[in-house]
Order: structure tokens, then C-alpha cells, then sequence
């Protein structure tokens, strides 16, 4: 059941198996690899190798910190752009209050049905109600435009059509936040890395003739979780780390809008 609601969790908790395996197979080879070469030359296998070993580690800290730092900004900056939208549609609301009275009805019921488009297509990532959300935003736009052709009091465009043409704006910002991610040659990097990483532990301990399970076991583990974190919060609509409760300003919003009563003939 879980796999089945949540298909891409049971995917990347898949790949970081596949992950933990790939580490410590090359911690395996390293192994023997240092116990080949012990064998050859007992006094010499370590000699002139620290320092390479340490720059290596080092590399890798420091791409998982640079990742990981850009997953988290990039996350915040999702959650900030729902809460912002979620602000544009409730103005361009509050604003059909200045157009006249018969045509805010059917106003009223587009902006319903444009936050509820909106509330379904980001629990798909965004993907989904986009031909929706752009019928729905030229069908508001058409509708205000005609209201103000009507209007008949102090000049109100301005005041209309700026907080319309920010909630339109908008959606294009979150499709490309959505879809603004690290290349994936980064994320070939840092797996490459973390292998190289594993057959260099493996390598150390093939040399001392020391086989310290645990210890590699956790390497392998803790490696690979840091990496399954950054790719969840690269994707937060699809893991284990959520944006979701982000969607609440777009909640609260559709329930302070009441179905709108058709105007009285």
C-alpha cells in the first residue's frame, strides 16, 4: 500500500539501497585490493597516499554541503512562492468587490474553481491542471476585462488588473521553481565520489589487514542517507520530506471564498 500512494518514496528508497550496495561492494574490492598489495610490498603500501586520501574526503564533504545547502534554498523558495500566490489570487478576490454587481457572480465561482485547479495540480508537482489553470486565467481575464469596459465610477484599472495579472505571473514562476534542479551529472559526481570514497576506506583497512565492518557499514549508510535527503528535498511533492503543508494558505483561501449567488434578476 505504502509503494502504491507513494511510487517515487519506494523508488528513491530503492536507489538508496542500491547505493549503500554500490558503496560497500567498492569498499569490498578496495579491500582486496590493499591486501594484494600489502603482500607485494609490506613497508611501502601506505607511504605518500594520506594526503590524497583526506583531499578526496574533503571533496566529498564539500559537494554534499554545496548540494544540500542549494536543496534547502530551493525548498524555502517554493514554500514562500505558494504563500505568495496564495496572497495574489486573495487580493485579485477581494478586488472584484470594486467592479459591478453583475458580474461579480460568475467572477467569484472562476476564482473557486481556479484555486481548487491550483490546489490539485501542486499535489502532482505542478504537472497536472495545466490546461486547466491557463482556461481558467484567460476566462478571468476576459471577464474583468468586460467588467471594466461597464464600469461607470473613478478609474479602478489599475487596482484591478494588477493583483490579475500578479496571480497569472506567478504560475509560471512556480512551474519553473518546481523544475529548477541541480544537472544530473552533480548527482553522478557525488555517487562517484562516494564510491571512490569506499574503495579508498576498503583500500585502508585491506593494508592494515583490519576489517572493520561496522564501521563501513555506517560509512555506507550515513553517505547515502545524506544523499537520499538532498534528493527529497529537491522533490518535495514526491518523498519523504513534504512541502505540503505549504498548500494551506491556498486551503484557507478556498474556504474563505463562498460559492457566489447568481445576481437577482
Amino acid at each position: 500500500m505504502f509503494a502504491a500512494e507513494y511510487p517515487a518514496i519506494a523508488l528513491v528508497l530503492a536507489l538508496l539501497a542500491g547505493l549503500i550496495v554500490l558503496i560497500l561492494v567498492a569498499m569490498e574490492f578496495g579491500w582486496r585490493r590493499g591486501n594484494r598489495r600489502v603482500l607485494r610490498d609490506p613497508e611501502g603500501a601506505e607511504k605518500g597516499t594520506t594526503m590524497m586520501d583526506s583531499a578526496v574526503f574533503a571533496l566529498l564533504g564539500l559537494l554534499l554541503a554545496f548540494v544540500f545547502s542549494g536543496a534547502a534554498s530551493r525548498f524555502g523558495d517554493r514554500r514562500e512562492l505558494i504563500n505568495d500566490e496564495a496572497n495574489a489570487i486573495g487580493t485579485a478576490y477581494l478586488r472584484i468587490g470594486l467592479l459591478p454587481a453583475d458580474s461579480q457572480p460568475e467572477l467569484r465561482n472562476l476564482y473557486r474553481q481556479y484555486v481548487e485547479v491550483r490546489l490539485k495540480s501542486s499535489a502532482i508537482t505542478l504537472q497536472g491542471g495545466v490546461d486547466d489553470t491557463a482556461r481558467l486565467q484567460n476566462e478571468i481575464w476576459k471577464l474583468t476585462i468586460a467588467a471594466l469596459q461597464q464600469h461607470q465610477g473613478p478609474p479602478i484599472v489599475d487596482a484591478v488588473l494588477d493583483p490579475v495579472n500578479e496571480m497569472i505571473d506567478i504560475t509560471s514562476t512556480r512551474w519553473l521553481a518546481a523544475r529548477t534542479h541541480p544537472p544530473m551529472i552533480i548527482y553522478m559526481l557525488l555517487v562517484g565520489l562516494a564510491m571512490v570514497c569506499g574503495f579508498l576506506g576498503g583500500y585502508n583497512m585491506g593494508v592494515a589487514r583490519r576489517r572493520h565492518v561496522w564501521h563501513a557499514v555506517a560509512f555506507a549508510l550515513t553517505i547515502s542517507m545524506v544523499l537520499y535527503v538532498i534528493i527529497d528535498v529537491e522533490f518535495p511533492r514526491v518523498g519523504l520530506v513534504r512541502v505540503d503543508f505549504a498548500d494551506a494558505a491556498l486551503v484557507n483561501l478556498l474556504n474563505s471564498m463562498p460559492p457566489a449567488l447568481s445576481p437577482p434578476k
